[in-house]
């Protein structure tokens, strides 16, 4: 039986873009497009049972789609949410409404900025593997509540181990720079928490989220892990044994002081509708002081990061783990980079976390 999708935005060519997408797929049907929150929620109230996923804007005149999705979690009705938004942020005024959720099962989708990418095949297949994955993770219960404990590590064992360059994670100082976007929310959850307390290094995440949605996460990261997750903040000094999550809106660079190395957030204009963007977060790190980088890539669609650990493997001893296809939501981050010839590990995910209090170490 397909799943009943129902599609929530206020453009009609974007309406048009998703449902034709969802319809090229027999496993799904669209079964409501909704042009703001009070349409798709009057539907929800009407029948809930006749949904299974609501792909919902989050700007809308009339009712937005965090108001939608307060009314979802407030009265607990039983469909999976997944938010379309520009990636850039606006600095919104719903940035208040966006942190009072308390947010679990929650994708995203990166609202294409013009009609060739729309109707492009990478955003398509984002489209339909987003899907397939929430809805493969599916169960009777509300999805916008918040997490107390740690996520059960599935059993999934496809590919393994791969090494192609040889090199190795010795003494020195560290850093972990991890980046990821489309799947990346549950990817962090398989990863963060199995993170040693007292890695011997700080680690700092680029996920591609709205504003206000990392701080969400972050929290949320923090609540199950044992290492300490935060949202970063400009200026701030980076700490072994804390994970450091780049805000949405803002472009994160790391900056050497003396003693050490500290946040720099930026205005910097948006890399490829990115803000934040791994690629500069890394190429900052060529300035460093640190003598190795460990470089993670995660699910994600695009080749953010491919250029910048590239570009720093120039002048760094850095060290690649990629995830492995078989595990990713979107295969398109790691395949960039594994393509790029500098990978040294492709692991799945649920080996990623140890995999990286391996090779950094604790103290």
């Amino acid at each position: 039986m397909s799943k009943k999708i129902m599609i929530v935005e206020d453009s009609a060519l974007m309406r048009r873009v998703f449902s034709d997408i969802i319809k090229s797929d027999s496993s799904f049907e669209v079964v409501a497009l909704c042009q703001n929150g009070k349409e798709a929620y009057e539907k929800l109230k009407a029948d809930a049972d006749e949904y299974d996923v609501v792909i919902t804007d989050i700007l809308m005149p009339i009712m937005t789609g965090i108001e939608l999705l307060e009314k979802i979690q407030a009265e607990k009705i039983d469909v999976i949410p997944i938010v379309i938004s520009s990636l850039i942020g606006d600095g919104s005024d719903t940035l208040e409404e966006i942190k009072a959720l308390k947010l679990n099962s929650l994708e995203f989708l990166n609202k294409p900025s013009n009609f060739i990418e729309a109707r492009g095949e990478e955003f398509s297949i984002s489209v339909l593997q987003v899907l397939h994955s929430v809805l493969g993770l599916k169960r009777k219960s509300s999805r916008v509540s918040s997490v107390a404990t740690a996520p059960k590590r599935t059993n999934t064992r496809t590919t393994n181990k791969v090494t192609r360059t040889g090199r190795k994670m010795t003494g020195g100082n560290k850093l972990v720079a991890i980046a990821c976007s489309t799947g990346g929310p549950k990817a962090l959850n398989q990863v963060v928490p199995y993170i040693d307390k007292n890695i011997n290094a700080p680690v700092v995440i680029v996920q591609h989220m709205p504003v206000g949605f990392t701080e969400i996460l972050a929290n949320k990261l923090n609540d199950i892990s044992a290492v300490h997750v935060k949202e970063a903040e400009h200026d701030e000094i980076l700490q072994k044994g804390y994970v450091y999550i780049a805000p949405g809106g803002k472009q994160l660079r790391i900056e050497k002081i003396p003693g050490g190395h500290k946040v720099k957030l930026t205005d910097e204009p948006a890399v490829g509708g990115l803000k934040p963007c791994a690629d500069l977060m890394y190429e900052s790190l060529e300035n460093s002081n640190y003598d190795q980088v460990l470089c993670v890539v995660l699910t994600g669609m695009g080749s953010d990061g491919t250029k910048g650990i590239t570009r720093l493997g120039k002048t760094k001893n850095i060290y690649v783990v990629a995830q492995n296809e078989q595990t990713c939501v979107v295969y398109g981050m790691p395949k960039s980079i594994f393509l790029a010839g500098v990978v040294d590990e492709v692991l799945p995910l649920q080996d990623i976390g140890t995999a990286i209090s391996k090779n950094v170490g604790v103290r």
